[in-house]
């Protein structure tokens, strides 16, 4: 029986708990929640890459670290929670989906994505090879909790879920992107963000409530 080096078994075990978080923020309805879940995403995606530069001593992802803990641990949960706060948007209600039903599609959604993971984690020079299935797994039940919510500020919640599983990917398979694609990356979610904030406003100002069935009103008004 072959043991693991210390450092790759807690690789491993950071990947176990970002899908941990991503079925826990599936399974949640209160928004405030949702926030705060992720945020410990992002802490946990920081403390993977930090272990991961530890790893391999590459320099860059030391700073790719930093700047998810600044970002998406302090920054962005700072940002939305604040939105949250002014729009009074506290529960997401009337899901299209109820819980066990959108907790055995997302069981069904990862073992897709490890079937779909395999040929590519075969090939990657990666320091744990299940952490590419999970990286997928995380971008894809960010992806159902996005079509299965009302809301729009949970939406975005998983939006930016969904880059968190693209940025652990990349990492893994490949030891990170070049930084300048990462604070290209970081200041395109940063922008997305504040302009989805902008358009929150609008929605509430023209239909007092953020539930996005309420625009199909406007396609019947053309």
């Amino acid at each position: 029986m072959t043991h693991l080096p210390l450092d790759q078994q807690m690789l491993d075990s950071c990947a176990a708990l970002l899908l941990l978080l991503s079925f826990a923020m599936l399974s949640q309805r209160r928004v405030v929640t949702l926030v705060n879940l992720y945020a410990v995403q992002g802490a946990v995606l920081a403390a993977a890459t930090l272990l991961l530069a530890w790893r391999t001593g590459e320099g860059h992802l030391y700073l790719s670290a930093a700047l998810t803990l600044a970002l998406k641990v302090a920054f962005l949960p700072w940002l939305l929670h604040r939105l949250i706060r002014r729009l009074e948007v506290y529960w997401d209600t009337e899901p299209l989906l109820n819980v066990s039903g959108t907790m055995l599609a997302g069981l069904l959604i990862v073992v897709f994505a490890f079937a779909l993971a395999q040929p590519i984690a075969l090939l990657a020079s990666t320091a744990t090879r299940s952490a590419v299935g999970i990286a997928v797994s995380v971008v894809l039940l960010a992806f159902l909790m996005m079509i299965t919510r009302r809301k729009a500020m949970s939406q975005v919640v998983g939006f930016l879920s969904m880059e968190n599983g693209v940025f652990f990917g990349a990492m893994s398979a490949s030891y990170g992107m070049p930084m300048v694609v990462e604070l290209g990356v970081a200041l395109d979610v940063l922008v997305a963000v504040l302009v989805l904030g902008v358009f929150f406003f609008q929605i509430r100002e023209r239909f007092e409530s953020l539930d996005l069935h309420h625009l199909e009103s406007l396609k019947e008004h053309e």
